[in-house]
């Protein structure tokens, strides 16, 4: 077929049309090409701002039924065996707590009774208004021995203050005090404080012959006690004898141990 040649006015038109739409065609690959970035870059950040496929899926995925649910609360609970051993677990728990207890009376009993020093009969040892604390048990099994530090109540009076002072005479002995110093037997008693020269023998003057159950005591202040010399308090009977002094517990600055 022949071509049919246009006016010269209409070709030129139609090349112009031609070079604005290439030119237009070529700007909006431009604009796509910068678009693409951002479409990606929103495509990548999609996770933070948006469920991810995996987020969707495991929301779509449906929960326990509710007998799932009771058969697991029921599998949760505790059976006879697991409430069997905290039951023992119970017992053990009471059982040492009252032993402790138990063993707390007893340690109070016979190692943590308190009495009170009057007086200034034992200074060089105790002091007037000293705490201390006696040994009830201690006589349970054995005796009183020469030199221990004794309380006592005098003639067994329940009324009278305790009194506290240190054993010299043993049962069966004889004592007797002369010139100022203690004879046991007729021996010199050696003693190993540095107490004071007695200048008042008072009963001990003749010899003292003590009974089976009996003990002969003094103060160690020897020159300011009232101990078994005279009357009011004699020889001590062991029924009579609350504990051995062991500790001085107050005032602090007199706080330790006593020896015999």
């Amino acid at each position: 077929m022949p071509l049919v040649r246009g006016t010269a006015a209409e070709e030129k038109g139609f090349s112009a049309g031609a070079c604005l739409a290439g030119r237009n065609g070529g700007m909006e690959a431009i604009m796509r090409r910068r678009r693409l970035p951002k479409q990606r870059q929103n495509q990548g950040s999609a996770g933070q701002y948006g469920p991810s496929v995996q987020q969707l899926d495991l929301q779509s995925v449906p929960g326990p039924s509710r007998a799932g649910r009771r058969q697991r609360r029921r599998e949760e609970q505790p059976g006879p065996k697991h409430r069997l051993a905290l039951l023992q677990k119970i017992l053990v728990w009471t059982f040492q707590i009252l032993v402790m207890i138990l063993f707390a009376y007893i340690a109070v009993l016979f190692f943590g009774q308190s009495r009170t020093n009057i007086g200034q009969s034992m200074e060089m040892t105790l002091q007037g208004g000293d705490i201390v604390l006696i040994n009830t048990f201690s006589y349970q099994i054995s005796r009183p021995e020469r030199g221990d530090i004794i309380s006592f109540r005098p003639n067994g009076s329940e009324t009278a203050h305790s009194n506290i002072k240190r054993v010299i005479g043993l049962p069966g002995e004889t004592v007797q005090i002369k010139e100022g110093i203690v004879y046991i037997d007729g021996q010199v008693l050696m003693e190993e404080g540095n107490y004071p020269t007695i200048t008042n023998p008072g009963m001990a003057e003749k010899e003292v012959h003590l009974g089976r159950k009996e003990y002969f005591v003094l103060g160690d202040n020897r020159n300011n006690s009232v101990d078994s010399r005279f009357a009011d308090i004699g020889a001590v009977n062991i029924d009579h004898i609350e504990g051995k002094v062991w500790m001085v517990l107050s005032p602090s600055e007199n706080r330790r141990l006593l020896r015999s």
